[in-house]
């Protein structure tokens, strides 16, 4: 296991925020809700054209849920955790990436519909450096 006090803030400020995010789907998600997240996601990735609405959103609020406890959870080490939000946060990116209306024409800054989504890129940074940081044991090869 490896986790070092430098990355206590990101792991909590991202697991707190991911964590919260899931409780609220789980909780609070109506079908309009579920609906337009469900569309958006098929929009970028088709197979999930398959997956009801209400499905989707209970497996997307689980999965935010389980990320945001594993970067609380001090025994679940950085290269876990960082796996885990890289994968999250890559499929967010990658739907920002296959959606044109979350960015402005012919390039990849956001329009003002994709602001909330690009913001994302922070937590792929952070579980990119989790990852890089997991295996950091102090000795050097």
């Amino acid at each position: 296991m490896s986790l070092h006090l430098r990355n206590v803030p990101t792991r909590v400020a991202t697991g707190a925020y991911i964590l919260h995010s899931g409780l609220s789907k789980w909780n609070n998600g109506t079908e309009e809700q579920a609906k337009g997240v469900h569309a958006m996601a098929s929009g970028a990735y088709p197979a999930l054209a398959k997956v009801e609405p209400a499905t989707f959103l209970k497996v997307l609020a689980g999965a935010e849920i389980g990320i945001g406890a594993a970067l609380l959870t001090p025994f679940i080490g950085n290269r876990l955790a960082g796996l885990a939000l890289t994968g999250f946060s890559g499929g967010l990116m990658g739907l920002y990436l296959r959606t044109p209306a979350l960015r402005e024409p012919g390039s990849i800054w956001p329009s003002r519909a994709g602001t909330a989504i690009s913001k994302d890129i922070w937590m792929l940074g952070i579980g990119v450096g989790l990852l890089a940081d997991g295996g950091a044991d102090g000795r050097r090869s």
